[in-house]
């Protein structure tokens, strides 16, 4: 897609990108291809260790950038046409020149947007996975394009899943006279594998209770409970084969399986917690104000989702990093649009329940949103 976006900079400058590198909770890469193969170095990168810009052939890789930069995260807002449950994040990729990782595929769909510079895009869709052995990099063995393009800035390249792809970084003069960054920035999406998405589900929908599909009956969002089923065999005789697999236990557990795959409601709760979960890197900082309630109330108050919050629903659920919380009524419609906004105003709020505030509140102590004094620019 030629120009997809007319006219676009970089929304992070190399130095910021290379500071960011360095803490301790981003995700970070740096990938090398040496005379003696290929090395990759797992982050955090401390400032020495980067090397110099007039080598060539080095790539750095940032992941998650998105929860870091606020103008990174108002760029992946705009790839909201796709379901949050299918967007995951935007990794942004610095390389001087002949810098990239391989011929490579990912099994998910991705936007490949260069944000400066050039980058020349080999791209193909390859029959042969076999991967080359012994290098830290899943680098295809038998890579055959049959396309190529080169991305300028404001160019972006679509590739479906498992669509293999080689891009290199090419030396460019910008316009001052001076050599341009090349980076691009990857949207990446989450394509969960069947086999791994259903022994989630199983393993979540154990935990559940038949009495977790009871909704609140006030109109309120309320956290979903959870109370196991115990197996339990107070008929069991003594037994001279003790190690033989009681035929209860074996009845038990399939009905257990059978129970939890029938109820919708159930199956719909394990989907979200999953699909809203975070990643173990993710973390979130105390708030710098207190929660005030009664702003909120006083309709003076609004709140923004902290960017590096999940937070999706169905019709019976609203789900937030994890968690999973029953909702009907104006409370719902109200964490609804929360969830789609990322954001409530402060006249939004006013038709918020008590409990809907307090339970904001528990999300604000958590650092999963900011509350903003009414008409403060985000």
């Amino acid at each position: 897609m030629r120009q997809a976006i007319p006219g676009f900079q970089p929304l992070l400058s190399r130095p910021a990108l290379f500071k960011l590198a360095e803490r301790e909770h981003v995700e970070s890469r740096l990938i090398t291809q040496q005379a003696k193969g290929w090395r990759m170095k797992q982050g955090p990168m401390a400032p020495r260790s980067m090397p110099p810009l007039s080598k060539e052939g080095w790539t750095l890789l940032v992941q998650g950038v998105d929860m870091h930069d606020a103008n990174v995260h108002a760029l992946l807002q705009q790839f909201r046409f796709v379901p949050d449950a299918r967007l995951d994040d935007l990794m942004i990729s610095f390389a001087t020149a002949g810098g990239g990782v391989g011929p490579h595929f990912d099994s998910y769909d991705v936007f490949l947007l260069q944000a400066s510079g050039r980058r020349r895009w080999k791209i193909g869709p390859q029959k042969d996975l076999s991967l080359q052995q012994g290098v830290p990099l899943k680098i295809l063995q038998n890579f055959e394009p049959d396309e190529e393009f080169v991305l300028e800035a404001g160019d972006m390249l679509y590739l479906p899943p498992r669509y293999a792809h080689d891009g290199i970084a090419e030396a460019t003069v910008g316009s001052d006279g001076k050599t341009a960054d090349c980076m691009t920035y990857s949207i990446g999406f989450r394509a969960p594998g069947q086999s791994e998405l259903a022994a989630e589900l199983l393993h979540r929908l154990a935990e559940f209770s038949e009495d977790d599909a009871d909704p609140p009956s006030d109109g309120s969002v309320r956290r979903a409970a959870r109370q196991p089923r115990m197996y339990h065999d107070p008929a069991q005789a003594a037994t001279a084969t003790p190690a033989a697999l009681p035929a209860g236990l074996t009845a038990f557990a399939g009905q257990a399986v059978h129970e939890a795959l029938k109820d919708p409601l159930a199956l719909a709760c394990a989907l979200g917690e999953y699909m809203t979960e975070l990643k173990p890197s993710v973390w979130f900082e105390e708030p710098l104000h207190a929660w005030a309630p009664d702003a909120v109330k006083a309709g003076q108050a609004s709140i923004h989702l902290d960017a590096r919050t999940r937070m999706m629903y169905d019709s019976d659920h609203v789900f937030i990093n994890g968690e999973s919380y029953r909702a009907k009524g104006l409370d719902a419609s109200l964490m609804q649009r929360l969830a789609d906004q990322r954001s409530l105003s402060a006249r939004e709020l006013r038709k918020a329940s008590a409990s809907a505030i307090a339970l904001l509140g528990d999300w604000h102590d958590a650092g999963w949103l900011q509350q903003r004094p009414s008409g403060e620019d985000i």
